[in-house]
C-alpha cells in the first residue's frame, strides 16, 4: 500500500482506559447500596448523569468526579457530607493512579507503520490528563503530531484534515469508538478501522455506520492485525 496518513485514537485503541472507570463505577455503587434500586438501575442513572455532565465538563476525570457525587446526591436518602464528598471523589481519583497498559502489540506495531505511513495521534479529553498518558507512554517519537480535541465530530474531522494538508482519499481514522472515531470520521470522507475493545465507554456505543464507496471500512481484531493491512 502506498503512504497513507493515519489518524490513531489512544483510550482502549492504544492503551487500557475504561476499565479503569467501569471498576471505580463498582466500588461506586457497591458503596451507595442502593435498597431499592439494582446495581443495573443506579448504573442507568450513572449513565444519564455522565451525559450531562459531558454537555457541562467534557470528558475527562474532573467531569466523572462530578457524575458520581450528582448520581450520589440523587440517589442517596442521606445528604452528602464533606467526607462523603471525599470518599467519592476518591473513587474517581484511583483512574489516575494507573500506569499507561497497552493493548497487545502495540509498539511495535506502531513501531512497524511508522516507517510506513504518516501517523497523528488524535484524542479527545482533557489537555493535562491526555498530554499525560501520552508522555508517560513513550510513544510519541512514532507520531508526526498530536491533537488532543473537546470531541470528536464531523467538523473536527474536517478542520484536521484542512490544518495538516491531508488527502481524505489516504487517510483513515483507526479506533474503537464507532460514536467518536468511525461514525463521524466516515461522515467528513475518510476511510477507517474499526479496533473493537470489549471494555469501550457505553456512552461510546453506536451502530457501526456503513462506508459508501470510494470509502473504505475496515474491522480488525486487534491494533496489531494493522500491520497485515497497511
Amino acid at each position: 500500500m502506498s503512504s497513507q496518513s493515519l489518524l490513531i485514537d489512544a483510550d482502549d485503541t492504544l492503551w487500557e482506559n475504561n476499565v479503569y472507570f467501569e471498576r471505580a463505577i463498582a466500588r461506586f455503587i457497591s458503596f451507595l447500596n442502593h435498597h431499592e434500586f439494582t446495581p443495573e438501575q443506579v448504573r442507568e442513572v450513572l449513565n444519564d448523569v455522565e451525559r450531562e455532565c459531558v454537555a457541562k465538563h467534557g470528558y475527562g476525570l474532573h467531569s466523572f468526579a462530578h457524575a458520581l457525587v450528582d448520581t450520589f446526591e440523587r440517589l442517596s436518602v442521606h445528604p452528602i457530607t464533606a467526607e462523603l464528598h471525599a470518599q467519592i471523589n476518591s473513587f474517581a481519583h484511583t483512574v489516575a493512579d494507573h500506569p499507561v497498559e497497552f493493548l497487545p502489540e502495540v509498539p511495535a506495531t506502531l513501531q512497524y507503520l511508522s516507517k510506513r505511513h504518516h501517523l497523528i495521534l488524535m484524542t479527545k479529553g482533557a489537555i493535562v490528563e491526555q498530554t499525560g498518558k501520552v508522555e508517560r507512554s513513550g510513544l510519541k517519537e512514532h507520531f508526526s503530531a498530536v491533537e488532543i480535541v473537546a470531541e470528536k465530530d464531523v467538523a473536527c474531522y474536517a478542520a484536521t484534515v484542512e490544518k495538516y494538508g491531508l488527502s481524505p482519499n489516504s487517510t483513515w481514522m483507526v479506533g474503537n469508538s464507532p460514536k467518536s472515531d468511525i461514525n463521524p470520521a466516515l461522515a467528513a470522507g475518510l476511510h477507517a478501522v474499526f479496533v473493537p475493545h470489549g471494555d469501550t465507554w457505553i456512552l461510546e456505543h453506536e451502530e457501526v455506520n456503513q462506508a459508501n464507496p470510494p470509502q473504505k471500512l475496515l474491522i480488525v481484531g486487534s491494533f496489531a492485525e494493522l500491520r497485515e493491512h497497511f
